[in-house]
């Protein structure tokens, strides 16, 4: 009878070592490493040490790259920003009723600015104008009296046509214009300006003209405007506050920063309806 050979007794292995913690399937896990010679409490006060130092410094770095990314954004943003304001978009805002009827004394506005060659910031170069106003297009421009002054009016007719004005019906070309966008009050006064003789629009030039006819200074006035004192035209209505045009021509900055706050208090004087109006299509 053959004896049976005695097995040899299993190797212990002590608590820190690297394979006393084994994953499922028999096979060694990362979880496993590092329980066995890392975690803490197991009598290795270096290895404890070594792991907050590296906790806090993957923090640190974590918290590094948010902070680039987030400086990043807000560097790109505001860059972004600021090219689109000088030469992409303009804010106006509408302080008097020669345009009323469609634009409303104090709608603020969005201005396309791109397509007449905007001014490069600190100086007076301009880009290249790409496009020429069309008749009944309204456009924001450079007053040919006074060149500080801005103001909004409506495309009459454009160069080479010629206007007339008749008992204040306007001819464009011998032609009856259609205007439903004016606006003419019943007790107004007659006056020269209700009676035009037909005068040629010169090369480079518009005549404009209020939509509130009877409060109006324009081509009737000081003649046709040269095209390059447009600036943009108006696409949109942003905001709208009901007060005076005295309150909004008031150049007291004091007293513009009071206006603007004095929204808290009569809230019921937004026209929230003209929020979104667009007007490159009036």
């Amino acid at each position: 009878m053959r004896a049976t050979p005695t097995p040899a007794p299993a190797r212990e292995f002590p608590d820190n070592s690297l394979f006393h913690h084994v994953s499922e399937g028999g096979r060694l896990g990362m979880s496993s490493l590092y329980a066995g010679v890392l975690e803490p409490g197991t009598g290795n006060g270096k290895n404890s040490l070594l792991i907050s130092l590296f906790s806090r410094f993957s923090q640190k770095r974590t918290l590094d790259r948010v902070r680039s990314r987030w400086l990043s954004a807000i560097v790109w943003t505001a860059l972004g920003v600021t090219f689109l304001f000088c030469f992409v978009l303009g804010l106006g805002m509408v302080p008097t009723a020669s345009m009323e009827g469609t634009v409303l004394v104090g709608d603020h506005l969005l201005l396309l600015k791109l397509p007449y060659g905007p001014n490069l910031p600190f100086s007076s170069y301009r880009l290249p104008q790409l496009r020429t106003p069309k008749s009944g297009e309204i456009v924001a421009f450079r007053s040919p009296v006074e060149p500080d002054e801005i103001y909004l009016k409506r495309v009459i007719a454009v160069a080479g046509d010629v206007v007339e004005i008749h008992a204040g019906i306007l001819y464009v070309n011998r032609m009856r214009m259609p205007e439903s966008y004016a606006v003419l009050h019943a007790n107004r006064r007659w006056s020269w300006q209700e009676n035009i003789a037909p005068q040629l629009v010169p090369a480079g030039s518009l005549f404009v003209m209020g939509d509130n006819r009877d409060n109006s200074e324009d081509s009737r006035y000081w003649g046709p405007v040269p095209v390059k004192n447009v600036i943009g035209e108006p696409i949109i209505v942003f905001w709208s506050y009901d007060a005076p045009s005295s309150a909004w021509l008031d150049p007291n900055l004091f007293h513009q920063v009071r206006l603007y706050t004095s929204v808290l208090a009569h809230v019921t004087q937004i026209r929230w309806r003209r929020t979104g109006l667009l007007l490159c299509i009036r």
